[in-house]
Formats: structure tokens, C-alpha cells, sequence
């Protein structure tokens, strides 16, 4: 372009062309502004701030959501509209100035004015900037759509939709943990909520085998046992709210007792355990996740379970199991009720079961019928040979995975039954808080080995002489 072209100083022109020039100036600033800010936001951050953010982040977000749904349409139109005022900057200077002034005054106007600080301002403020250049926005919308439309259009073909980007569940973990006090990052959770929030995520990757009680550590009856004083004794010094109940073989558990239904026997009254309440117990996998130990749990049938591991699977099978769990692994299973279903099948249409004589009062319950074990009536259950009993599990021990830490009650000896760490419960009040916490606890020179009991796998006080008085408050 010739001199001639030039348009003389301080002249109506001249003032006009420079508000032209400051014009696009601004506009490029706020297009590149706009890209960076408003592509930064991702839909599922959008969505969130929607519905639980502050007041005033939940309008921002409401008005920019409608703008960034369609997120290839707002980028090209966004990138039109920079190209253009970047591209027209450098015609309107060479109206001012000459070309090689025109060509540094419009790269130094773009590069701070019209990248460098918008994206910084946008980086920063972009929820609010878009907020309220939302109408602008909408408005380029409509003007670059018949441009932009077919371009995104080609995007979406090519490269597809913007997705919603969800964190996996390790990602949303280590965000969990960076939102702790303890983090440093200024977040306001506490550590026990980074730990059970971080507790309910590791849940569904644990199973049975991870949590339970080894069959060797678990505390026993012989069904054959008898109710004296000694029993009633042990029962009392383990401090359990139910107690297995196996025939023969200790690792053949066939049920429970509940401990509060043995208030009503008195400790000189020799009763059978026989004559007590048994319940049914059911049986899990040793591969059964957590989450479907409590749910069945929650349903109320039992608290406590048996945990079997299969014999006869193999690598091939385990893996075909672990990815389509069958129904025995999935549901916790009463084989004794099962039993007496098929015992009433076998004996015929032709023979009935006698009716039971009354139930004494100290066999009265409530709750399902089918979970009272019917000692009288039907055989005994037995474990198939292709199950090995490796341990129980209780609602103690999943709701212990999901919190990580161990719960203590008033007749624990414990902190860690697996390595016989003991607790003590009578340490001074006056200990700071580290050292009465599970893992700063003073821990006990090694246990002397139990005594052999006759009804007990593993009591750990003797009996005392005096008359017992139990009061089961579990």
C-alpha cells in the first residue's frame, strides 16, 4: 500500500480508524479470553456447581452450561471470530502507519492485549467472565453459525461429541485425599472423612477372604456341648452377641446362638445346647464382595456368616467367576433350609411331618421362621466336600473394611485379632490422644497360649468359681 493511502493525523479519520483499531484489539482479547475460559470448563464441573456449588456459582453456571453443551460449535465460533479481528488488525495500522510499524504495533497489541492478558484475567475469573458475556456469546452463536455449524459438524464426525469426563475411582480417591486438611491444599475435609469416603471406594475391590476371621482364631459351641457354668463362663468372657455352633468338626459349622437367648437358662440347670434356639448361618464364598456381604446382611436373616473357599476351582474357573459371579457366590444361602425342603420332597405326598409338641420358653423367638434351625425334624447340615470352611464374617467386620479402622467395644481384648495385638483398656485417661488410638496403643507382651476347653476353640480366661450373672447388653 502506497504512502499516499496514509491517513493524515488528528483528523476525523485518523479517530476513527483508531477506534476501529482499539475495537478489534479488544474483541481478538476476548475471543482468545472466551476460548481458553469457557473451554476449560468441563461439562460434569458445570453440573456440579449446578446442583451443590454457592448461590452465586450455581447462576454462573446455569448461564454458562446452554453456551458450552454444544462445545465444538463455541470453539469454532469463538476461533472465527479472533482470526477475524487478528487478520483485519494490520490493514486498518497500514492506514495510520508505515508497513513495518504497522506490522509490530499489531503483533505487540495482540500478543498483550489480546492473548496474554485476557487468558490470564479468563483463567482466573473465566466462570464469572462467561457468566456475563453469556448474551454476547449467544449472539456470535447466530451470526458465525452458517460458518461454524458445518465446521463442528466435521468435528463431531472426526474426532465425536464432547464427552463427559468422569474420574476413575484411584483419580477419585487422590481427589478425596487432596481435599483433606491434612493435604495442605487448603481443603476443609477432616481425616476421618477422606478415610471413609477413600474406605467406600476400596469396598468394592475387597472380599470376604479380606475381612473375615480365620476359623482357627473364631470362638465356638460343640452342638453337643452342655450349658453349665464353665460354658456359660466362656460364653460371658468373649463378650459376643452370637456364637457359632458346629457338630463333630469344628470347621462344620451348622448354625447360631444368639447369647441373648440364653438369659432365661440358669448356670445350674446343665441344659443341652441342643435343647437351645439355633439359628441357621449362612454360607459365602470367600471370593463374595463386601458390598453384597452387607447388603444381605441388611436384610435382616443373620449378622454373622460362614466363609468357605470352593476346592474344586481352578485358575481357568476362578476368573470365569470373578467376571460373572454365580448365584451361590452372590446370595448368602441357608443349606440347612434347603435340606429340609428336600427331606419333606423325598419322604412323599404320602407322609406328612409330625407336628412339633410346644415350643419351651426358652425357644421362643421372633422374626423368619424358615432361619430356626430344626434340630428334631431334619439331619444335621453338612458341608459338601468341595468346601473348605476358612473362617466367618460378621456385620462388625465389613462395616471395620469400610470405616479402616478397628471398632472396640467394652469386652475386646484386641486391636488386631489376625496378629494378636492386644488393647489396653484400663490405660491412664491422662494419655494424649496419639496413644490411644489402635495404632498407638500399648501393646501387651505376646498372650500365653489359651487353655484346651471341652466346648470352646480358644477361651482365654479360666472359668471363675463364683455364680455367674450375665447381662448381654449386644
Amino acid at each position: 500500500m502506497g504512502q499516499g493511502a496514509h491517513v493524515d493525523c488528528c483528523t476525523s479519520t485518523f479517530f476513527f480508524y483508531l477506534v476501529i483499531i482499539v475495537g478489534l484489539v479488544s474483541f481478538a482479547g476476548l475471543m482468545a479470553g472466551l476460548t481458553l475460559g469457557l473451554m476449560s470448563l468441563g461439562l460434569v464441573d458445570l453440573e456440579v456447581l449446578m446442583k451443590s456449588g454457592r448461590p452465586q456459582d450455581r447462576l454462573h453456571a446455569s448461564r454458562i452450561f446452554p453456551v458450552v453443551k454444544n462445545q465444538h460449535l463455541l470453539l469454532c465460533t469463538l476461533l472465527i471470530g479472533n482470526s477475524m479481528a487478528m487478520e483485519s488488525l494490520p490493514i486498518f495500522l497500514d492506514k495510520l502507519v508505515p508497513a513495518w510499524a504497522a506490522i509490530l504495533l499489531s503483533v505487540t497489541l495482540i500478543l498483550m492485549f489480546g492473548e496474554i492478558l485476557p487468558q490470564a484475567i479468563c483463567t482466573r475469573y473465566g466462570l464469572k467472565v462467561g457468566a456475563y458475556l453469556a448474551p454476547l456469546v449467544h449472539v456470535l452463536l447466530w451470526a458465525f453459525f452458517p460458518v461454524a455449524y458445518p465446521i463442528s459438524k466435521v468435528l463431531d464426525w472426526m474426532l465425536g461429541k464432547g464427552h463427559s469426563v468422569l474420574l476413575r475411582r484411584a483419580e477419585l480417591k487422590t481427589f478425596v485425599n487432596f481435599h483433606g486438611n491434612e493435604a495442605g491444599k487448603g481443603g476443609d475435609l477432616t481425616h476421618d472423612e477422606t478415610t471413609i469416603i477413600a474406605g467406600a471406594l476400596e469396598l468394592t475391590e475387597k472380599t470376604a477372604k479380606d475381612a473375615m476371621t480365620p476359623i482357627s482364631k473364631a470362638f465356638s459351641l460343640d452342638l453337643d456341648a452342655t450349658l453349665n457354668l464353665e460354658t456359660l463362663n466362656a460364653i460371658m468372657t468373649m463378650g459376643h452377641s452370637r456364637v457359632p455352633v458346629y457338630a463333630g468338626d469344628p470347621t462344620n459349622i451348622i448354625g447360631l446362638v444368639l447369647v441373648k437367648n440364653l438369659l432365661a437358662v440358669g448356670p445350674k440347670g446343665a441344659l443341652p445346647l441342643r435343647k437351645m434356639l439355633i439359628r441357621k448361618i449362612p454360607r459365602v464364598s470367600e471370593k463374595m464382595p463386601l458390598y453384597d456381604i452387607l447388603n444381605e446382611f441388611q436384610k435382616g436373616h443373620s449378622h454373622i456368616a460362614v466363609v468357605y473357599k470352593d476346592l474344586n476351582e481352578t485358575p481357568k474357573k476362578a476368573k470365569e467367576v470373578d467376571n460373572e459371579t454365580d448365584l451361590e457366590n452372590r446370595g448368602m444361602k441357608f443349606e440347612s433350609h434347603d435340606t429340609e425342603m428336600a427331606m419333606a420332597k423325598s419322604d412323599g405326598d404320602q407322609q406328612k411331618i409330625r407336628s412339633t409338641p410346644p415350643t419351651p420358653g426358652f425357644k421362643k423367638h421372633r422374626g423368619c421362621s424358615f432361619c430356626i434351625l430344626d434340630l428334631e425334624n431334619t439331619p444335621l447340615p453338612v458341608i459338601p466336600p468341595s468346601q473348605e470352611v476358612v473362617g466367618v464374617i460378621t456385620m462388625e467386620d465389613v462395616i471395620e473394611e469400610l470405616l479402616q479402622e478397628e471398632i472396640l467395644d467394652e469386652t475386646d481384648e484386641y486391636v488386631n485379632i489376625h496378629n494378636r495385638i492386644k488393647v489396653n483398656m484400663h490405660a491412664p485417661q491422662e494419655k494424649s490422644p496419639d496413644q490411644s488410638s489402635p495404632q498407638h496403643s500399648s501393646v501387651a507382651s505376646p498372650p500365653r497360649p489359651p487353655p484346651t476347653h471341652p466346648v470352646a476353640s480358644h477361651p482365654e480366661a479360666p472359668p471363675p468359681t463364683h455364680p455367674v450373672s450375665i447381662d448381654i447388653s449386644q
